[in-house]
């Protein structure tokens, strides 16, 4: 799956989505040769717990997508209004075609259509819009998805899950929710592995397929 693409484009509502989704995943790419782009389209000022900086989200993305690999030139960072995305989904879907119109995606990694959370909807529905001539997978985040078709999965090695832990460690602001844990992350990567005989591995919804 991922040898056919060279640039791939993560879409994340809120930064660490885009982490807690795909996170091993895009370690691999790296590892492979592949460019990641990472866009965040909130973070989520208005939701930071008491006792941390109001941009301390912004830090911790650059912090995370590092640690994976993704160079800093090529995440984006928007300050959309966490829990109203879908009142500005035209100006996300302009955003969405600038990008675009300025990288050269094969494929494009965003939340599941099946996801309930109104920001991820939304990001979601756009991103389909904006990239629907591009092969689109669905990534999970168990806890929003009602249902969830694990119709593709990318087979992972132990460090790539250690990468992806490592990287949601440093959302210090984010830390003490159950899907933040290593234990957590690591279980959810050997189950899927055990769906395909793999030891790791990480589950997708195809939404969109294109193949030359």
């Amino acid at each position: 799956m991922i040898d056919f693409c060279h640039n791939v484009l993560v879409l994340a509502p809120h930064t660490d989505d885009g982490e807690l989704g795909a996170g091993g995943t895009i370690s691999k790419l790296i590892e492979s040769g592949k460019n990641v782009y990472y866009a965040a389209f909130s973070t989520a000022e208005e939701s930071i717990p008491d006792g941390f900086e109001k941009d301390i989200l912004k830090k911790e993305v650059r912090n995370a997508t590092k640690k994976l690999g993704i160079k800093p030139e090529n995440l984006f960072i928007f300050n959309y209004e966490v829990r109203k995305l879908n009142y500005v989904r035209q100006e996300i879907l302009e955003e969405l075609i600038q990008l675009r119109q300025k990288l050269s995606i094969d494929l494009v990694l965003m939340p599941s259509l099946n996801d309930i959370h109104q920001d991820h909807t939304t990001v979601a529905q756009e991103g389909l819009r904006a990239f629907k001539t591009k092969t689109i997978l669905g990534y999970e985040l168990i806890w929003n998805n009602l249902s969830f078709n694990t119709t593709a999965f990318i087979k992972l090695d132990k460090q790539h899950i250690q990468k992806k832990a490592d990287a949601l460690k440093e959302y210090t602001s984010q830390q003490g929710r159950d899907y933040m844990s290593e234990e957590f992350i690591f279980s959810l990567a050997k189950a899927r592995g055990v769906q395909i005989g793999a030891q790791f591995a990480e589950s997708f919804e195809v939404i969109r397929l294109v193949a030359n």
